[in-house]
């Protein structure tokens, strides 16, 4: 059942705010590289960013330098590849143990070659492999992958929203949390993440144990204890968050943004 966006929880000035990308800030698109950033969604989340002293990241499947890309000149704390790698508050980049993705790229190029309506995402430490334009391929994607992923000690595959993710073993989204909270700004805050994907749910997990708030956007079953309905109505909740939260600094600074 969806809440209506007054219903979410309150970003407060205590607030540790982490956000989902693709499905969340963003409507998912036929191929990744297709999607719309929504007008005002960078100064949003500029503002929330300054507002928040800082304690706001991007947790995404994306490479970090994709969410750059959208968002530019806006550059945000953010993990990327479900927590494979992951740029500190203060601009450092920590990346997983690279890992082989020999047999992982070998796989899904043949079913790529053979079936051109998949798409390959090649990433710096992981791979997705998208099947939106083929559903009826889920199967045979599935089965080949899992297949490899048994050649390819240290990788796991997480299977989200018609994509099947290969990524190093022992990463997610709930630990690139875990690691921002124990870091300045976040620590000691209330960790709030909203995300739409199975892929998320790790994220989830990780908020509500730290005694935070866990957002599902969209239908499907979720641990969240929180709904919302739309990406346009978590854009509300976010626009909404920027008018009742102080402001911090002056008003010409402007953490987040490249010089």
């Amino acid at each position: 059942m969806s809440l209506p966006a007054e219903n979410l929880p309150r970003i407060a000035p205590d607030t540790a705010l982490f956000l989902d990308f693709d499905g969340t800030l963003v409507a998912l698109a036929a191929q990744p590289e297709l999607v719309e950033i929504p007008q005002g969604l960078a100064g949003t989340l500029a503002e929330l960013h300054r507002r928040l002293n800082g304690a706001l990241a991007l947790v995404s499947g994306r490479r970090l330098a994709d969410l750059d890309g959208f968002l530019a000149p806006l550059l945000l704390p953010a993990a990327g590849e479900h927590g494979a790698q992951r740029r500190t508050a203060d601009g450092l980049m920590i990346s997983a143990p690279p890992a082989d993705l020999g047999p992982l790229l070998q796989a899904a190029e043949g079913l790529v070659a053979r079936h051109p309506a998949l798409k390959l995402e090649r990433k710096n430490l992981a791979l997705s492999l998208h099947y939106r334009q083929a559903p009826e391929l889920e199967g045979l994607c599935l089965q080949t992958m899992q297949e490899a992923v048994r050649r390819s000690p240290g990788i796991e595959l997480m299977q989200g929203k018609c994509v099947i993710d290969l990524k190093p073993e022992g990463f997610s989204k709930g630990t690139a949390i875990a690691f921002f909270m124990g870091e300045a700004p976040f620590a000691g805050r209330v960790p709030v993440f909203a995300g739409d994907d199975v892929t998320d749910e790790a994220g989830f997990e990780a908020v509500q144990r730290l005694g935070g708030h866990a957002i599902k956007v969209g239908p499907g079953p979720t641990l969240a204890q929180h709904r919302c309905a739309s990406v346009s109505q978590l854009a509300a909740w976010l626009q909404s968050a920027v008018a009742s939260l102080p402001g911090i600094g002056s008003p010409d600074s402007r953490p987040g943004f490249a010089a």
